[in-house]
Protein backbone atom coordinates (compact mmCIF):
# COMPACT_ATOMS: atom_id res chain seq x y z
CA UNK A 1 0.00 0.00 0.00
CA UNK A 2 1.29 3.60 -0.89
CA UNK A 3 2.61 5.31 2.21
CA UNK A 4 0.71 8.52 3.06
CA UNK A 5 2.65 11.36 2.65
CA UNK A 6 1.55 14.78 3.22
CA UNK A 7 0.77 18.21 1.92
CA UNK A 8 2.65 21.26 3.09
CA UNK A 9 0.48 24.08 2.63
CA UNK A 10 2.46 27.53 2.77
CA UNK A 11 -0.38 30.46 3.37
CA UNK A 12 2.12 33.24 4.53
CA UNK A 13 2.37 35.80 2.25
CA UNK A 14 6.27 36.84 1.20
CA UNK A 15 8.00 33.75 2.41
CA UNK A 16 10.60 32.39 -0.10
CA UNK A 17 11.05 28.10 -0.45
CA UNK A 18 14.90 27.02 -1.25
CA UNK A 19 16.52 23.59 -0.76
CA UNK A 20 19.59 22.44 1.42
CA UNK A 21 20.52 19.20 0.64
CA UNK A 22 17.44 17.38 1.33
CA UNK A 23 15.37 19.50 3.00
CA UNK A 24 12.91 22.37 1.75
CA UNK A 25 13.82 25.44 3.50
CA UNK A 26 10.98 28.07 4.12
CA UNK A 27 12.32 31.70 5.21
CA UNK A 28 11.00 34.98 5.21
CA UNK A 29 13.74 37.83 5.16
CA UNK A 30 16.91 36.28 6.45
CA UNK A 31 14.88 34.38 8.70
CA UNK A 32 14.54 30.28 8.36
CA UNK A 33 10.72 29.68 9.47
CA UNK A 34 10.79 26.19 9.41
CA UNK A 35 12.80 23.16 7.51
CA UNK A 36 10.89 20.31 5.73
CA UNK A 37 12.51 16.88 4.99
CA UNK A 38 11.87 16.22 1.59
CA UNK A 39 10.83 12.41 1.97
CA UNK A 40 8.11 13.57 4.46
CA UNK A 41 5.89 14.89 1.23
CA UNK A 42 4.40 14.24 -1.49
CA UNK A 43 3.25 17.59 -3.01
CA UNK A 44 3.12 21.60 -1.86
CA UNK A 45 0.56 24.14 -2.28
CA UNK A 46 1.62 27.75 -2.17
CA UNK A 47 -1.20 30.31 -2.07
CA UNK A 48 -0.50 33.93 -3.01
CA UNK A 49 3.10 35.46 -3.42
CA UNK A 50 5.14 32.40 -2.02
CA UNK A 51 8.35 32.57 -4.18
CA UNK A 52 10.23 29.31 -4.97
CA UNK A 53 13.73 28.97 -5.97
CA UNK A 54 14.09 27.10 -9.39
CA UNK A 55 16.60 24.79 -7.47
CA UNK A 56 13.80 23.70 -5.37
CA UNK A 57 11.16 23.35 -8.46
CA UNK A 58 13.71 20.62 -10.11
CA UNK A 59 14.49 19.06 -6.94
CA UNK A 60 11.52 18.20 -6.56
CA UNK A 61 10.36 17.41 -9.92
CA UNK A 62 12.73 14.64 -9.45
CA UNK A 63 11.60 13.63 -6.25
CA UNK A 64 8.03 13.38 -7.62
CA UNK A 65 7.01 16.27 -5.15
CA UNK A 66 4.43 18.53 -7.29
CA UNK A 67 3.99 21.81 -6.64
CA UNK A 68 0.89 23.76 -7.16
CA UNK A 69 0.17 27.90 -6.91
CA UNK A 70 -2.95 28.97 -5.93
CA UNK A 71 -4.33 32.71 -4.83
CA UNK A 72 -4.54 33.53 -1.65
CA UNK A 73 -8.55 32.51 -2.20
CA UNK A 74 -7.85 29.34 -3.67
CA UNK A 75 -8.20 29.76 -7.58
CA UNK A 76 -5.75 27.28 -9.46
CA UNK A 77 -2.90 29.02 -11.17
CA UNK A 78 -0.29 26.75 -12.34
CA UNK A 79 1.08 23.53 -11.61
CA UNK A 80 4.65 22.49 -11.66
CA UNK A 81 5.20 18.74 -11.39
CA UNK A 82 8.49 16.07 -12.82
CA UNK A 83 8.41 13.51 -15.73
CA UNK A 84 5.45 12.12 -16.70
CA UNK A 85 5.32 8.83 -14.78
CA UNK A 86 3.27 5.35 -15.83
CA UNK A 87 2.86 3.53 -18.87
CA UNK A 88 2.44 5.41 -21.91
CA UNK A 89 -0.58 2.27 -22.86
CA UNK A 90 -2.18 3.28 -20.47
CA UNK A 91 -2.85 6.94 -21.09
CA UNK A 92 -3.16 6.27 -24.96
CA UNK A 93 -5.86 3.63 -23.73
CA UNK A 94 -7.67 6.76 -21.44
CA UNK A 95 -7.46 9.24 -24.41
CA UNK A 96 -9.04 6.23 -26.50
CA UNK A 97 -11.72 5.81 -24.08
CA UNK A 98 -12.69 9.07 -23.50
CA UNK A 99 -13.18 10.06 -27.82
CA UNK A 100 -15.36 7.09 -27.28
CA UNK A 101 -19.33 8.60 -26.38
CA UNK A 102 -20.30 5.34 -25.47
CA UNK A 103 -17.63 3.82 -23.21
CA UNK A 104 -17.23 7.68 -21.73
CA UNK A 105 -20.64 7.54 -20.61
CA UNK A 106 -20.17 4.19 -18.63
CA UNK A 107 -17.63 5.47 -16.30
CA UNK A 108 -19.30 8.74 -16.27
CA UNK A 109 -22.63 7.40 -15.38
CA UNK A 110 -21.06 5.16 -12.06
CA UNK A 111 -19.13 8.33 -10.78
CA UNK A 112 -22.48 10.40 -11.20
CA UNK A 113 -24.84 7.38 -9.56
CA UNK A 114 -22.00 6.97 -6.47
CA UNK A 115 -22.17 11.14 -6.67
CA UNK A 116 -25.89 10.64 -5.66
CA UNK A 117 -25.49 8.27 -3.77
CA UNK A 118 -23.55 9.46 -1.62
CA UNK A 119 -25.76 12.67 -1.28
CA UNK A 120 -28.61 11.08 -0.14
CA UNK A 121 -26.82 8.85 2.49
CA UNK A 122 -25.73 12.61 3.42
CA UNK A 123 -29.38 13.87 3.51
CA UNK A 124 -30.79 10.68 5.55
CA UNK A 125 -27.92 11.25 7.84
CA UNK A 126 -29.15 14.79 8.67
CA UNK A 127 -32.27 13.71 9.26
CA UNK A 128 -31.99 11.02 11.37
CA UNK A 129 -29.01 13.22 13.70
CA UNK A 130 -30.96 16.68 13.70
CA UNK A 131 -34.69 16.18 12.44
CA UNK A 132 -36.00 18.78 14.41
CA UNK A 133 -34.02 21.11 12.68
CA UNK A 134 -34.69 20.72 9.46
CA UNK A 135 -37.66 20.72 6.84
CA UNK A 136 -38.97 16.95 7.40
CA UNK A 137 -41.10 16.95 4.50
CA UNK A 138 -38.91 18.34 2.07
CA UNK A 139 -35.85 16.72 3.08
CA UNK A 140 -37.94 13.34 1.85
CA UNK A 141 -39.27 14.96 -0.98
CA UNK A 142 -35.20 15.80 -2.01
CA UNK A 143 -34.72 11.73 -1.26
CA UNK A 144 -36.93 10.71 -3.41
CA UNK A 145 -36.16 12.78 -6.38
CA UNK A 146 -32.06 11.98 -5.92
CA UNK A 147 -33.44 8.37 -5.89
CA UNK A 148 -35.40 8.45 -9.38
CA UNK A 149 -32.05 10.16 -10.33
CA UNK A 150 -29.93 7.27 -9.50
CA UNK A 151 -33.17 4.31 -11.10
CA UNK A 152 -32.47 6.76 -14.53
CA UNK A 153 -28.79 6.18 -14.36
CA UNK A 154 -29.67 2.42 -14.11
CA UNK A 155 -30.52 2.82 -17.94
CA UNK A 156 -27.95 3.34 -20.73
CA UNK A 157 -28.42 6.98 -21.77
CA UNK A 158 -26.23 9.25 -23.53
CA UNK A 159 -23.67 11.25 -22.11
CA UNK A 160 -25.24 14.51 -22.40
CA UNK A 161 -28.13 13.14 -20.40
CA UNK A 162 -25.84 11.54 -17.86
CA UNK A 163 -24.74 15.80 -17.34
CA UNK A 164 -28.33 16.37 -17.47
CA UNK A 165 -29.44 14.40 -14.24
CA UNK A 166 -26.09 15.23 -12.94
CA UNK A 167 -27.26 18.82 -12.84
CA UNK A 168 -30.80 17.93 -11.87
CA UNK A 169 -29.57 16.50 -8.51
CA UNK A 170 -27.13 18.61 -7.93
CA UNK A 171 -29.92 21.29 -7.60
CA UNK A 172 -31.94 19.32 -5.34
CA UNK A 173 -29.21 18.52 -2.93
CA UNK A 174 -28.21 21.98 -2.75
CA UNK A 175 -31.65 22.93 -2.93
CA UNK A 176 -32.04 21.45 0.77
CA UNK A 177 -28.42 21.98 2.11
CA UNK A 178 -28.78 24.67 4.43
CA UNK A 179 -30.77 22.58 6.57
CA UNK A 180 -27.87 20.88 6.80
CA UNK A 181 -26.45 23.92 8.77
CA UNK A 182 -27.68 23.59 12.34
CA UNK A 183 -25.57 27.05 14.14
CA UNK A 184 -25.05 30.52 12.84
CA UNK A 185 -27.26 30.25 10.39
CA UNK A 186 -27.58 34.08 9.83
CA UNK A 187 -23.53 34.22 8.78
CA UNK A 188 -23.22 30.81 7.23
CA UNK A 189 -26.57 30.34 5.40
CA UNK A 190 -26.70 28.50 1.92
CA UNK A 191 -29.12 29.58 -0.76
CA UNK A 192 -27.37 28.46 -4.26
CA UNK A 193 -24.05 27.13 -5.41
CA UNK A 194 -22.13 30.12 -6.16
CA UNK A 195 -18.64 30.30 -7.89
CA UNK A 196 -15.85 32.26 -9.74
CA UNK A 197 -16.59 34.12 -7.44
CA UNK A 198 -18.25 32.79 -4.55
CA UNK A 199 -20.63 35.48 -3.17
CA UNK A 200 -20.85 34.21 0.62
CA UNK A 201 -19.50 32.44 3.07
CA UNK A 202 -20.84 29.17 3.08
CA UNK A 203 -19.88 29.21 -0.80
CA UNK A 204 -16.38 30.79 -0.02
CA UNK A 205 -15.76 27.83 2.30
CA UNK A 206 -16.92 24.72 -0.36
CA UNK A 207 -14.96 25.95 -3.07
CA UNK A 208 -11.84 26.31 -0.84
CA UNK A 209 -12.30 22.97 0.11
CA UNK A 210 -12.93 21.46 -3.34
CA UNK A 211 -10.10 23.40 -4.44
CA UNK A 212 -7.94 21.13 -2.04
CA UNK A 213 -9.46 18.21 -3.24
CA UNK A 214 -9.10 18.30 -6.40
CA UNK A 215 -5.39 19.07 -5.56
CA UNK A 216 -5.00 15.68 -3.98
CA UNK A 217 -6.87 13.93 -6.40
CA UNK A 218 -4.93 14.92 -9.21
CA UNK A 219 -1.55 14.03 -7.84
CA UNK A 220 -3.02 10.69 -7.64
CA UNK A 221 -4.17 10.25 -11.05
CA UNK A 222 -0.79 11.48 -11.59
CA UNK A 223 1.03 9.14 -9.37
CA UNK A 224 -1.16 6.17 -11.10
CA UNK A 225 0.12 7.22 -14.47
CA UNK A 226 -3.32 8.82 -15.49
CA UNK A 227 -3.79 11.87 -17.50
CA UNK A 228 -5.55 14.63 -14.62
CA UNK A 229 -7.12 16.15 -17.97
CA UNK A 230 -8.51 13.67 -20.06
CA UNK A 231 -12.00 13.41 -18.56
CA UNK A 232 -15.25 11.24 -19.33
CA UNK A 233 -17.73 13.49 -17.66
CA UNK A 234 -15.82 16.92 -17.51
CA UNK A 235 -14.56 17.36 -21.26
CA UNK A 236 -11.51 18.88 -22.44
CA UNK A 237 -10.75 22.20 -21.64
CA UNK A 238 -7.38 24.14 -21.62
CA UNK A 239 -5.95 24.41 -18.04
CA UNK A 240 -9.05 22.27 -16.37
CA UNK A 241 -8.31 18.88 -14.79
CA UNK A 242 -11.14 16.84 -16.13
CA UNK A 243 -10.54 13.52 -15.00
CA UNK A 244 -9.72 15.17 -11.31
CA UNK A 245 -13.11 17.25 -11.78
CA UNK A 246 -15.08 13.49 -12.37
CA UNK A 247 -13.47 11.60 -9.71
CA UNK A 248 -14.25 14.63 -7.13
CA UNK A 249 -17.58 13.85 -7.68
CA UNK A 250 -17.18 10.76 -5.92
CA UNK A 251 -15.84 12.15 -2.91
CA UNK A 252 -17.26 16.10 -2.44
CA UNK A 253 -19.85 14.92 -0.09
CA UNK A 254 -18.00 12.77 2.28
CA UNK A 255 -14.91 14.32 1.89
CA UNK A 256 -15.75 18.13 1.41
CA UNK A 257 -19.45 19.12 2.57
CA UNK A 258 -18.87 16.52 5.73
CA UNK A 259 -15.72 18.91 6.44
CA UNK A 260 -17.41 22.44 5.79
CA UNK A 261 -20.76 21.72 7.57
CA UNK A 262 -18.43 20.18 10.65
CA UNK A 263 -16.30 23.33 10.62
CA UNK A 264 -19.51 25.58 10.68
CA UNK A 265 -21.52 23.67 13.13
CA UNK A 266 -18.90 23.39 15.43
CA UNK A 267 -17.99 27.10 15.52
CA UNK A 268 -14.74 26.37 14.94
CA UNK A 269 -14.30 29.20 12.48
CA UNK A 270 -16.52 32.30 12.30
CA UNK A 271 -17.63 34.90 9.94
CA UNK A 272 -15.09 37.35 11.16
CA UNK A 273 -12.93 35.67 9.14
CA UNK A 274 -14.77 36.15 6.11
CA UNK A 275 -15.15 39.25 4.05
CA UNK A 276 -16.76 40.52 1.12
CA UNK A 277 -14.91 42.78 -1.82
CA UNK A 278 -15.99 45.20 -4.19
CA UNK A 279 -16.58 42.65 -6.66
CA UNK A 280 -18.92 40.74 -4.73
CA UNK A 281 -16.69 38.17 -3.96
CA UNK A 282 -15.77 36.68 -0.28
CA UNK A 283 -12.33 35.93 0.72
CA UNK A 284 -11.20 33.63 3.95
CA UNK A 285 -8.80 35.56 5.96
CA UNK A 286 -5.20 33.80 6.93
CA UNK A 287 -6.12 32.48 10.52
CA UNK A 288 -9.42 31.28 8.65
CA UNK A 289 -7.84 29.34 6.19
CA UNK A 290 -4.81 28.03 8.09
CA UNK A 291 -7.84 26.49 10.43
CA UNK A 292 -9.76 24.77 7.33
CA UNK A 293 -6.14 23.34 6.08
CA UNK A 294 -5.34 22.19 9.79
CA UNK A 295 -8.75 20.17 9.67
CA UNK A 296 -8.23 18.90 6.32
CA UNK A 297 -5.21 17.56 7.08
CA UNK A 298 -6.65 15.84 10.34
CA UNK A 299 -9.75 14.61 8.33
CA UNK A 300 -7.24 12.73 5.78
CA UNK A 301 -5.90 11.24 8.88
CA UNK A 302 -9.15 9.37 10.04
CA UNK A 303 -10.07 5.48 9.34
CA UNK A 304 -12.64 3.45 7.24
CA UNK A 305 -13.49 0.41 5.61
CA UNK A 306 -12.96 0.84 1.64
CA UNK A 307 -16.35 -0.41 0.61
CA UNK A 308 -14.84 -2.13 -2.36
CA UNK A 309 -11.52 -3.66 -1.12
CA UNK A 310 -12.85 -4.08 2.79
CA UNK A 311 -9.76 -3.10 3.78
CA UNK A 312 -9.14 -0.79 7.05
CA UNK A 313 -7.75 2.82 5.27
CA UNK A 314 -6.69 6.00 6.18
CA UNK A 315 -9.29 8.46 4.45
CA UNK A 316 -6.32 10.22 2.71
CA UNK A 317 -5.92 7.89 0.64
CA UNK A 318 -9.08 7.46 -0.84
CA UNK A 319 -8.16 9.26 -4.22
CA UNK A 320 -5.40 6.89 -4.56
CA UNK A 321 -7.04 3.90 -4.38
CA UNK A 322 -9.82 5.40 -6.65
CA UNK A 323 -7.12 6.17 -9.18
CA UNK A 324 -5.69 2.77 -8.88
CA UNK A 325 -9.32 1.09 -9.46
CA UNK A 326 -9.63 3.58 -12.26
CA UNK A 327 -6.65 2.70 -13.94
CA UNK A 328 -6.60 -1.16 -13.72
CA UNK A 329 -10.50 -0.62 -15.27
CA UNK A 330 -9.21 1.18 -18.14
CA UNK A 331 -6.11 -1.62 -18.86
CA UNK A 332 -9.29 -3.91 -19.27
CA UNK A 333 -8.23 -5.68 -15.64
CA UNK A 334 -11.79 -5.28 -13.85
CA UNK A 335 -15.39 -6.03 -15.83
CA UNK A 336 -16.43 -2.06 -13.97
CA UNK A 337 -15.10 0.95 -12.61
CA UNK A 338 -16.05 0.11 -8.75
CA UNK A 339 -16.81 4.14 -7.64
CA UNK A 340 -16.44 5.19 -3.91
CA UNK A 341 -20.36 4.92 -2.57
CA UNK A 342 -20.51 6.05 1.04
CA UNK A 343 -21.71 2.96 3.40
Amino acid sequence: MKKLLNTLYVTTQGVYLSKKGETILISQGQEVKMRVPIHNLNSIVCFGNVMCSPFLLGFCGERNVLISFLTESGRFLARVHGPVSGNVLLRREQYRQADDPIQSAEIARSVVKSKIANSRIALQRAIRDKAELMDNTLMEKSLNELYRYIKTLDEEISLDRIRGVEGQAAATYFGVFNNLISVNKNDFFFKERSRRPPLDNMNALLSFIYTLLVHDIASSLEAVGLDPAVGFLHRDRPGRPGLALDMMEEFRTYLADRLALSLVNRNQIKSKGFKKTESGAVKMDDKTRKTVLVSWQKRKQDEMIHPFLQEKIVIGLLPHIQALLLSRYIRGDLEGYPPFLWR
